[in-house]
């Protein structure tokens, strides 16, 4: 009892805290009903990020948090107070008119058919001769180019190379700290694919420009023949018998699936922190003290230690993006519906996309044009246009227009800050030009996708919430307490304010083709040593790390990051495009010209060259 009765008491100036929190931004006491006219952006003055009142948990505080929270108290008293604090409660003062939208899925624009100067296979040619990053400057990661090269010269076979992995993925598990990167894998199943590869590039059949090249799959995806755990100890008790859509894809392809990928529990955090007993969690190949970020953590460590140049992941608040970002490696949210999440836990149906983690940008290029076409399988995307690289060789970005929101880009660290305008005077130089505009209702859009992503991830592990409870991590019973908060209001009001963030984008991409901000607004997070046996919950952390996601996800639009340079802690920094629905191809043309920006590339402290 002594340790519930001094959280009773802590919680005094918690509520004094929160009464001075609701005065400020209400005015009184009691919340005032905000009314937003239909189609028209409230008006505003500068952007103010939240500052988010929650204090970092771990170790017995985080066991007491949850505790307490899932007791009568927690849910009447505990709770309401932390949604009040971190503004979640927002949705309840908007009077919002427009019909909710439960789907970001929008139809492709109609256009001239107009015949591509250059056919797709032939801009990947181009991608895989040029090489466009900064390779010549010391240290480059070995990418799909650099495997097809050595396979069609006969320097290496698949099958060599599969035992090289192999080989590695014995050891960096046995490393101090282990990697813990790439969490199931089978020698078999690798070396039969590799073989299967080596007969073909042999006999010059190849299937694709995958074809040998080693790929890893987030532990979300069904991958035949692994346990389908999504981060968990209690799912996927049985092997996989069935493959998901861009697992099949990608064996059509002749990629060598080496394994599934480590992931944040669920899908539940921004840190890749996963203590428990099939996973542990996974380390940053820059840096092995700090997280890889999340959800997508071990496709990203993957792929900057060099186990494989291609990793696939899911993205619902920039489960894709955050890790490529922390791990310095380059990752794809394609637009909703664009590539098929048929086969992975649908945790979060409106929020969720499907993307490639790569080591280039032209990696990237090479797996999207192979995975994004519609799938009967799926119920969105199925009359998406088809994907092209057009453009994405010009030499210059002469004709495009850039859109830059200064306020919102601004609210990052000062080191993140810095880089990121330079990246962008890089782009100016090329001939783009850079046009302010005004995203609306950020804060709106922070909140509403919030309660979007948890409020559907809590619809969907109902079932597990009562019967898995103490199998989960302390940080997932924790978020997924909070999401117990939300009403059928808050989503019906969520839903509604993202009818109104997609129509505001419709009318900023009529004048700009992309906006530009920094991909994460700070580095990658330390991890201490309670982290490891306890996990821990930071909203805080979670909160700026998703600050630059959150409109990608809760609208459906694309997002590309691509690394720029790095902290003077040596931690990777990087840069995100987003582009109207659909249009990636110009995502993926600013993402080759922004790799030429990072005049030098570090080589990660964890780093194994498959190929040597």
């Amino acid at each position: 009892m002594a340790p519930l009765l001094l959280l009773l008491l802590s919680l005094l100036p918690i509520a004094a805290a929160y009464l001075c929190c609701v005065r400020r931004h209400t005015g009184s006491a009691g919340a005032v009903l905000h009314r937003r006219e239909p189609g028209r952006a409230e008006a505003r003055g500068c952007f103010q990020p939240w500052d988010p009142w929650a204090p970092r948990l771990c170790g017995a505080g985080l066991r007491l948090f949850v505790h307490v929270a899932n007791t009568a108290f927690g849910q009447i008293c505990l709770l309401p107070i932390l949604i009040r604090l971190n503004n979640f409660s927002l949705m309840r003062s908007l009077d919002i008119h427009e019909d909710p939208t439960f789907i970001p899925e929008v139809a492709a624009e109609v256009t001239e058919d107009k015949s591509e100067a250059k056919s797709t296979s032939d801009i990947i040619e181009q991608l895989i001769d040029v090489r466009f990053d900064s390779a010549s400057n010391g240290f480059s990661f070995k990418g799909i180019k650099d495997y097809l090269d050595c396979y069609r010269s006969g320097k290496l076979t698949p099958s060599q190379v599969a035992k090289n992995i192999i080989a590695t993925l014995e050891d960096c598990d046995k490393s101090t700290p282990p990697l813990r990167a790439i969490v199931q894998w089978d020698q078999e199943q690798i070396m039969l694919m590799a073989e299967a590869s080596t007969a073909r590039y042999r006999n010059k059949c190849t299937l694709s420009y995958l074809d040998g090249i080693p790929v890893c799959l987030k532990e979300e995806f069904k991958v035949v023949p692994y346990h389908h755990r999504v981060g968990t100890v209690y799912l996927g008790t049985e092997p996989e018998t069935e493959d998901a859509t861009v697992a099949k894809k990608l064996r059509e392809a002749g990629a060598i699936i080496i394994g599934v990928s480590n992931m944040h529990e669920l899908g539940t955090g921004t840190t890749g922190c996963n203590p428990n007993r099939y996973h542990k969690i996974p380390r940053n190949p820059y840096k092995p003290n700090h997280f890889t970020g999340g959800s997508s953590s071990g496709s990203a460590a993957a792929v900057a230690a060099g186990l494989c140049p291609v990793a696939i992941g899911t993205d619902g608040g920039g489960s894709v993006r955050i890790p490529a970002s922390f791990c310095g490696v380059v990752g794809l949210k394609g637009t909703f519906g664009r590539i098929s999440s048929h086969g992975s836990l649908p945790l979060s149906y409106s929020t969720v996309s499907v993307g490639p983690i790569c080591t280039s940008v032209a990696d990237a290029a090479i797996v999207y044009s192979v995975l994004a076409e519609p799938d009967p399988l799926y119920p969105y995307g199925l009359k998406q246009p088809k994907a092209t690289l057009s453009d994405m060789c010009a030499p210059d970005l002469k004709g495009l227009k850039l859109g830059v929101d200064w306020t919102f880009f601004k609210a990052c660290d000062a080191e993140v800050l810095s880089v990121c305008e330079k990246a962008v005077e890089h782009l100016q130089s090329l001939g783009a030009s850079v046009v302010e505009v005004s995203l609306p209702e950020m804060e709106e859009v922070r909140v509403a996708h919030v309660i979007c992503i948890l409020s559907e991830m809590r619809d969907f592990l109902q079932p597990d919430f009562n019967k898995h409870f103490q199998d989960m991590n302390l940080d997932t019973r924790a978020n997924l307490t909070l999401a117990s908060q939300f009403t059928a209001l808050d989503y019906i009001t969520a839903n509604r304010q993202r009818t109104r963030s997609m129509r505001f984008l419709r009318e900023i991409f009529t004048t700009v083709n992309c906006i530009l901000t920094p991909a994460v607004a700070c580095t990658a997070p330390r991890i201490y040593e309670s982290d490891l046996l306890t996990g821990s919950s930071n909203l805080s952390f979670t909160v700026r790390s998703m600050r630059f996601m959150q409109l990608g996800n809760f609208t459906g639009i694309p997002g590309l990051v691509v690394p720029i340079g790095y902290s003077t802690a040596g931690l990777p920094i990087s840069f995100q495009v987003m582009a109207k629905w659909w249009d990636e191809a110009v995502l993926l043309r600013i993402g080759l010209k922004l790799e030429q920006f990072r005049y030098q590339t570090k080589k990660p402290s964890i780093y194994y060259d498959i190929l040597a």
